[in-house]
């Protein structure tokens, strides 16, 4: 008799370490899991906010042109010089326009024109006059600056930034880009930032040019 009882105290015994191991095995179980559920959901929550600030940023950010005047030379017979007259978005961030490409087509040549940082003209160096020969490169592959206004004094040669309230006349010689612009010809193309929305290019010459400064858009 006292062998039977001796043996069910030993079974009682070893069930309840059974039982105590089992628990503390699915103890560390759901710690484990909800360890990795945390890191699951930071990590997730993370990426959300970096897509969220990069799609504001994206929608937001970009350059909005103006309007877009072009010079007209008597002797050449067409306009050889555009002021491209741009300035941030509403709400944009900074733009680095050294970074920014210029892409114009006159439906016959297509052109890619990058930044020329020797053909930066600040607000005092403009003499009254944004169409000197001076200020526009040369070469149909580059272009330069014209700067209006920039009160912070964000815009330099090297790193020219814009932000809110600044105005930049991107300088181009299409003389040389695509042998200037004649009347009755379509063009066309944007000016695209390193992130954001382009601005938008597209105008068609006037039948006949009657004055030297010429509003084109």
């Amino acid at each position: 008799m006292k062998i039977c009882e001796m043996l069910k105290k030993k079974d009682v015994g070893s069930i309840g370490i059974g039982a105590m191991i089992v628990f503390i095995a699915m103890v560390l179980v759901a710690g484990i899991a909800a360890s990795v559920l945390i890191q699951t959901s930071t990590r997730l929550e993370t990426q959300a906010m970096k897509s969220g600030q990069e799609t504001t940023a994206e929608v937001a950010t970009g350059i909005a042109i103006e309007d877009i005047s072009g010079h007209y030379s008597s002797s050449l017979g067409y306009v050889n010089l555009i002021a491209i007259n741009v300035r941030p978005r509403a709400g944009s961030e900074d733009v680095d326009l050294s970074t920014a490409v210029l892409e114009l087509s006159d439906s016959t040549t297509k052109n890619l024109i990058i930044y020329n940082s020797g053909f930066f003209t600040d607000t005092g160096d403009i003499n009254g006059d944004c169409f000197q020969y001076a200020d526009y490169p040369a070469n149909g592959v580059t272009f330069g600056l014209i700067v209006i206004e920039d009160a912070d004094s964000s815009i330099s040669g090297p790193t020219p930034v814009i932000n809110r309230g600044d105005h930049v006349l991107i300088a181009l010689n299409v003389s040389a880009a695509f042998s200037g612009i004649s009347t009755r010809v379509d063009v066309f193309g944007q000016a695209i930032p390193e992130q954001g929305s382009p601005g938008i290019i597209s105008f068609t010459s006037p039948s006949a040019y009657n004055e030297v400064v010429v509003e084109l858009q």
